[in-house]
């Protein structure tokens, strides 16, 4: 069943268990004869060694309808590299494990920098750029999915339902965004969505007057989801923020490419729990923290692409009004604990609060204090534009890592 936001029409697919599984597995390897479907994991090497990713390699391991999964593997030496190949060979699907911190990933890395086109900084969003230029370079997909490697709950059928929408070629969308309620060890979880961004988007709106843009980002259950799928059309298009704004970044670049009904949401889970950052409150430049501010940043920037001019006394409004929002919300988030059973700290979500209202000034500040700073890594055309035979040699850097380092 599907409804549509008032905001945005966004189309809204609900996970009502009334459709066989095996329906649309069916469906989904029919759609992979014409339109081919990969995957790619954006992951750290700690995470091999977690609970969470061995149970995801069980379930992929039953998914025939992929063609080609993509592990981007990041703080990695040699022997955790070749160890990494060993792990995910499991796969029975086409695997490629890319070395980011290999020599030869390193001197591809310095002709970008040469060129004043290499990432700003190493994380998930240069992690994942990597794998979408890996990705076009072997020009055979369709169809992309991504999500996270720490999801603990994780089964097969977050993907199928993930992917469905834009691997149907009867289907209008370019884009599908998962979302999830967050509830995990009978808490209630998803703090930066519940006590950051919604608050944040109400107080955008009371501050600075109805924005088109605003409207879209409120339409979705949970922005900040780490799941989707697109079509690979897209990819070489696509402007990828080198931060923690990379979920926002991309559902703004949809805003920017797309028309709203070329963009859904799809329920992909009854529970979700993954690993839980620190709120660092300490250090701005870790946890979520860190995480809050990229996100300010990310909604600031659009904003101001779109017109929207920010003073420091603008940012000081936004606060005391994100601050009221914030608590206004937290007083239904309790209830609805409460009613459900669930255990909830309201004096740590207050902590959250006073800390992601510190942030909202600061990213204000760092945004005023640097008009000049880039912070999306170049689009792939772009590359290939500077230097034609990079994304080639690419490839053939990775091929060279799996064939040298091939085993354990």
């Amino acid at each position: 069943m599907a409804d549509f936001q008032q905001n945005g029409n966004i189309a809204q697919f609900h996970n009502l268990r009334s459709r066989p599984t095996e329906e649309l597995i069916y469906e989904l390897e029919t759609f992979a004869q014409s339109r081919r479907i990969s995957l790619i994991l954006p992951s750290l090497f700690s995470e091999l060694e977690g609970d969470a990713l061995p149970n995801i390699l069980q379930e992929l391991k039953q998914v025939t309808y992929l063609h080609r999964i993509i592990i981007g593997l990041d703080r990695a030496d040699e022997a955790q590299y070749r160890h990494a190949r060993e792990f995910f060979s499991v796969l029975p699907q086409q695997t490629t494990v890319i070395w980011n911190d290999s020599p030869r990933m390193t001197q591809i890395m310095g002709r970008l920098e040469a060129l004043g086109l290499a990432p700003q900084e190493p994380g998930k969003g240069k992690n994942v750029w990597g794998c979408m230029g890996y990705l076009i370079s072997c020009a055979d997909s369709s169809v992309m999915a991504i999500h996270d490697c720490d999801i603990v709950t994780y089964k097969r059928e977050m993907l199928d339902r993930l992917v469905y929408p834009v691997a149907n070629p009867t289907f209008p969308y370019q884009l599908s965004k998962g979302f999830y309620p967050r509830v995990g060890q009978g808490k209630l979880n998803g703090r930066v969505t519940r006590l950051l961004v919604s608050p944040l988007l109400i107080a955008l709106k009371r501050t600075i007057g109805d924005r088109d843009y605003i409207d879209y980002l409120r339409a979705f259950r949970y922005p900040l989801s780490g799941e989707m799928a697109l079509r690979t059309g897209l990819l070489p298009d696509l402007r990828i923020p080198s931060d923690w704004g990379l979920e926002i970044g991309v559902l703004s670049e949809a805003w920017r490419n797309l028309g709203p009904r070329q963009v859904c949401q799809v329920e992909i889970a009854d529970q979700y729990d993954h690993k839980h950052q620190e709120l660092s409150p300490e250090d701005a430049s870790q946890g979520l923290s860190r995480m809050s501010t990229d996100i300010c940043k990310a909604i600031y920037r659009k904003l101001a692409a779109d017109g929207t001019v920010f003073t420091p006394h603008v940012f000081r409004t936004l606060k005391a009004t994100y601050y009221r929002s914030a608590l206004d919300l937290l007083e239904a988030y309790w209830a609805d604990a409460k009613m459900n059973g669930l255990s909830i700290d309201r004096h740590a979500e207050e902590q959250s609060i006073e800390l992601f209202g510190e942030n909202i000034t600061r990213a204000g500040q760092l945004f005023i204090e640097n008009p000049q700073e880039t912070p999306f890594i170049p689009t792939w055309n772009r590359v290939h534009s500077a230097d034609p035979t990079l994304l080639s040699d690419f490839r053939a850097a990775v091929a060279a890592d799996q064939e040298e380092f091939g085993g354990a």
